[in-house]
């Protein structure tokens, strides 16, 4: 009994410190900080026109003439703005929120448009893939973005190209 008193006593460490560290994760992800902590200037929008995983043609690149800046703004109460959506003047508002796995996000936001051909509205974020996502940049896809897709038919993807904007500070 003598030689087995260490060994408890070491399994009985072992059990206090599993049962000490297996508390549930808090979820860490910096994606809605890097969402939330800026203004998104719009940089590019481009059209990628595909049947399967092919992309068809050259990309076309919408806005080239635009002289309305454009803003994309996310606020920490799953609240968003787009100022000046399709180069027309407005201010879009709307709710946005993640996916789980953090990839995506949907808005409910409703923009004035000039392609769409019921009313002259859409929800152009209602299924977003977020591409890329940096201090400073940010790219996001709509459309047909899907993981799964059919290999013959045709699909076409929205990319939006942003960039982070300074603060803007008064100084006397």
């Amino acid at each position: 009994m003598k030689n087995k008193a260490p060994l408890i006593l070491i399994l009985g460490l072992v059990v206090i410190n599993l049962l000490s560290n297996s508390c549930k994760k808090d979820n860490n992800s910096n994606i809605p900080h890097l969402l939330t902590s800026g203004v998104w200037q719009l940089a590019s929008i481009q059209v990628y026109h595909y049947v399967g995983s092919s992309q068809i043609g050259d990309a076309d690149t919408l806005n080239a003439t635009c002289q309305n800046t454009q803003f994309f703004t996310f606020k920490t109460d799953n609240t968003c703005t787009y100022t000046n959506f399709d180069c027309l003047p407005q201010t879009s508002t709307g709710n946005w929120t993640l996916t789980p796995n953090r990839l995506f996000f949907s808005s409910d936001m409703v923009c004035k448009d000039t392609v769409t051909a019921n009313g002259g509205s859409s929800k152009p974020f209602s299924n977003t893939q977020i591409q890329t996502l940096g201090t400073y940049s940010l790219v996001l896809q709509t459309g047909d973005v899907q993981p799964n897709y059919s290999s013959t038919k045709p699909r076409t993807v929205v990319r939006y190209g942003f960039i982070r904007q300074k603060a803007v500070t008064n100084t006397p």
